[in-house]
């Protein structure tokens, strides 16, 4: 598997990304990407449950920035083509960090290039689209980023 070069050009969220702010989901820069498409999912570590999943979306086209603002609709198409599923807030889109007040968390985005399109309908759940993947990572690359409140 190659190693993909992933940044978000922050570590601590800034409040548009946040529910303190915009709630927009940022934007994602790639280096060294070379796959058909593009999958991630973020993981909060310290919300209840072992990995806590606020954002997943896939079959994004392989660019070099997927870009920030992604509307949060089942199947997007602008500001760029994807399909996103249903977080563990059970809301379709991105859900920023919202931490409770004098916490701070910490978001992990993992990004996989992957040497197809996923399979698999809108609203389905990070389960669902890891077990799709099974097979087709040619690429996977991971950051972190901190908010507190």
């Amino acid at each position: 598997m190659e190693r993909l070069t992933v940044s978000l050009g922050f570590a601590e969220f800034p409040p548009d990304h946040t529910c303190d702010g915009g709630n927009r989901s940022p934007a994602i820069t790639l280096k060294g990407l070379s796959a058909v498409s593009v999958a991630l999912y973020v993981t909060n570590p310290f919300m209840p449950g072992c990995s806590f999943c606020p954002w997943l979306i896939w079959n994004l086209p392989p660019l070099p920035v997927i870009p920030a603002g992604i509307p949060a609709d089942p199947v997007v198409t602008a500001p760029v083509s994807a399909v996103q599923g249903e977080n563990d807030y059970g809301t379709i889109g991105y859900t920023g960090p919202c931490p409770p007040q004098g916490a701070t968390h910490r978001y992990q985005f993992r990004v996989y290039g992957l040497d197809t399109l996923l399979d698999i309908p809108p609203g389905s759940r990070v389960h669902d689209m890891v077990n799709a993947m099974r097979g087709h990572i040619i690429q996977f690359g991971t950051t972190i980023a901190m908010y507190r409140r």
